[in-house]
């Protein structure tokens, strides 16, 4: 098991480049299996989840592999429709594989899916809308998920939430149903977007994606090879911002849409943060110290998003006056606070509730990283605490931050990366 030290007192100042987005790599990886052909993906970072994802296109028959940044996916090659248990287990996603194999191959084994420990995030509405479109789904059987459909109908399904993955579990299912299928109150991510541009580069008939309603029209046509690049990861780019926050120091992100990341570029300029936006870049400059902000909720695209809830969490444990930060999404979001009043921070949990008390400044000590934005908090609350902050719990943070310690240390962070016995 690896750690993390920091050492904190660096302002951090410099440039960083932001890798291609997880959230969008997964499902389009999910995607590959539609074409029965050769995908090329471009962009695509180097994470523990996308190292999982094309372990399991392997075990399926597929002919996978990545080399700097771009991965390449025959799945003409597809023979099995079971997904490995103990890779299901490891990885919240893979049941984004449950539309694509029900879709080509009419089923489909999984175990239920791990990642994570951040609540429950049932998956009630990706079975429950599968089984709409005329899939048979068996879920009681010893934890695992048995699919089957000879034909998958087109439906007009109406989500009770905004969910990302049964949105993108139904449009990937939905690509070869008979007739048209229409998701409404669907998820607007960005990363859906990405998705359904995607879809339509291999010929499927989707649209809407980014609107509260999608459609897809069902086609039984072969689908083509496609090549695609990935968009940039709105939340490692909101990550490194919240870095410039709370050390107040000054970073310059490129290759980043800056539309995707309005919510947070408006709660940090309300924290005291200058941000300089450009085409396909921003510069950031932190305050001297924070503000404190009245109340903030995270809430589904184009809200706050409860991916950067940790990380500004701990930024605002350092600031001027008392913060509220509302977590509507998951329950257990909140588990890293205990970490973070380890080094000092005043935050008092109220269930989904926290109010965090700003105080002049944290100390480094041992904490433990349990998930994977939560582990991102507690790099940020190293960074900017005096002395040295040892993380462990380090396989959760690889599992969406690209070579971190790397990427932090090239703007100015005493930051580094230890296996244990050295």
């Amino acid at each position: 098991m690896a750690k993390i030290i920091v050492t904190g007192g660096q302002k951090l100042k410099g440039e960083l480049r932001v890798e291609g987005a997880k959230n969008a790599v997964l499902p389009i990886l999910a995607a590959t299996i539609l074409n029965g052909g050769v995908n090329v993906i471009k962009n695509c970072p180097q994470l523990k989840d996308v190292g999982i994802m094309l372990e399991i296109l392997k075990r399926l028959g597929c002919r996978a592999g990545m080399k700097n940044g771009t991965i390449t996916v025959d799945s003409s090659t597809l023979n099995s429709t079971e997904i490995p248990a103990e890779l299901a287990m490891e990885m919240r996603s893979s049941i984004i594989l449950l539309g694509p194999l029900l879709a080509r191959c009419g089923k489909v084994t999984i175990s239920y899916p791990g990642g994570c420990e951040i609540g429950p995030r049932p998956i009630d509405l990706h079975l429950k809308s599968l089984k709409l479109m005329g899939a048979k789904v068996q879920d009681v059987h010893r934890g695992f998920i048995y699919g089957e459909a000879e034909t998958l109908n087109g439906y007009d399904i109406q989500l009770d939430y905004p969910s990302v993955g049964a949105t993108e579990n139904i449009m990937l299912a939905a690509v070869f149903a008979e007739g048209e299928t229409y998701i409404r109150n669907a998820a607007k991510e960005p990363e859906i977007v990405d998705l359904q541009n995607y879809l339509r580069k291999m010929g499927a008939d989707v649209q809407g994606a980014g609107t509260s309603v999608i459609r897809v029209g069902g086609k039984k046509k072969k689908l083509c090879d496609v090549e695609h690049q990935v968009i940039p990861d709105r939340i490692v780019a909101g990550t490194y911002m919240v870095t410039a926050g709370i050390t107040g120091g000054q970073l310059h992100l490129k290759d980043i849409v800056p539309e995707h990341l309005g919510a947070v570029i408006y709660n940090l300029r309300d924290a005291g943060c200058r941000i300089n936006i450009e085409k396909n870049a921003l510069t950031i400059t932190g305050p001297a110290r924070p503000r404190a902000l009245d109340t903030l909720r995270t809430l589904p695209y184009p809200g706050f998003p409860t991916d950067m809830q940790a990380q500004i969490v701990a930024m605002l444990s350092i600031a001027r006056g008392t913060s509220v930060v509302v977590e509507t999404v998951f329950e257990n979001r909140f588990q890293y606070a205990e970490e973070l009043i380890k080094m000092g921070a005043n935050i008092k949990l109220q269930g989904r509730i926290a109010v965090v008390k700003g105080v002049r400044g944290l100390t480094g000590t041992f904490v433990n990283a349990r998930d994977l934005r939560g582990g991102a908090a507690l790099v940020l609350a190293g960074l900017a605490a005096d002395g040295e902050t040892v993380i462990s719990g380090t396989k959760h943070i690889e599992r969406g931050y690209e070579k971190i310690e790397e990427r932090l240390s090239q703007v100015g962070a005493n930051i580094r990366r230890v296996e244990d016995g050295q």
